[in-house]
């Protein structure tokens, strides 16, 4: 796209003015720093005169729907036999309604776009099958009591997001435990951890959203 609008003269702020985008924002799209959007293509050929050809590039632009650190994770969580969490500040994402994923990526900083927060909300949504599938996985969460206090997504929001909590932990392969304020402190102040087993009974663990393989056992005789 840079080749294309440097080729016309182009500007970057006209071509930010034009698709309404700080200059910043386009410089990081032009660097793959940030994915291209439909508007910015839209923009970008009609100033270039590039005939749709940048628009029909849309097509080809493809975000991975999980970040690379956490691909292999989250790939082994979709077919782990038993899951531990634990979460300080937020209801586990395997466990969070529409609406709390909703307001949570509103919440970002950064903002997102429109089709980045789709693309996210159904891909968080996807990782419950673990949850739901058969054979399901044996769930285990612990949450702090901050979690089920503070209110994301407003008021009505947050009163759907604890009844799908009772919902989900009436199931007898899900544990949900509540750690209260009076335990006072314990290391998991230090923040969130996931542990899960594979159907080869290799260990994973991520630790403040840092995954990786922590051992490999013999499966059981």
């Amino acid at each position: 796209m840079k080749l294309w609008r440097t080729d016309a003269g182009v500007t970057r702020e006209a071509l930010a003015e034009a698709a309404r985008y700080s200059a910043d924002t386009v410089k990081a799209m032009e660097q793959g720093v940030r994915m291209p959007t439909r508007q910015l293509l839209d923009a970008a050929d009609e100033l270039c005169s590039a005939g749709g050809k940048l628009v029909a590039a849309s097509q080809y632009l493809r975000r991975e729907k999980f970040p690379a650190r956490s691909q292999d994770f989250f790939a082994h969580e979709a077919g782990a036999i038993s899951l531990w969490s634990y979460e300080v500040a937020l209801v586990p994402g395997l466990l969070q309604t529409e609406a709390t994923v909703r307001a949570l990526l509103r919440a970002h900083r950064p903002p997102l776009d429109d089709d980045v927060i789709e693309e996210r909300l159904a891909a968080r949504l996807d990782r419950q099958s673990v949850i739901f599938r058969r054979p399901p996985a044996e769930c285990s969460f612990v949450i702090y009591e901050a979690v089920v206090r503070c209110p994301v997504g407003g008021i009505g929001a947050h009163r759907q997001q604890l009844a799908h909590l009772l919902d989900i932990g009436r199931r007898h392969h899900v544990s949900i435990q509540v750690l209260p304020f009076e335990r006072g402190g314990h290391a998991g102040l230090n923040g969130p951890m996931v542990l899960l087993e594979t159907v080869e009974h290799e260990a994973w663990v991520s630790w403040k959203g840092s995954p990786s393989a922590i051992s490999r056992r013999s499966p059981k005789r």
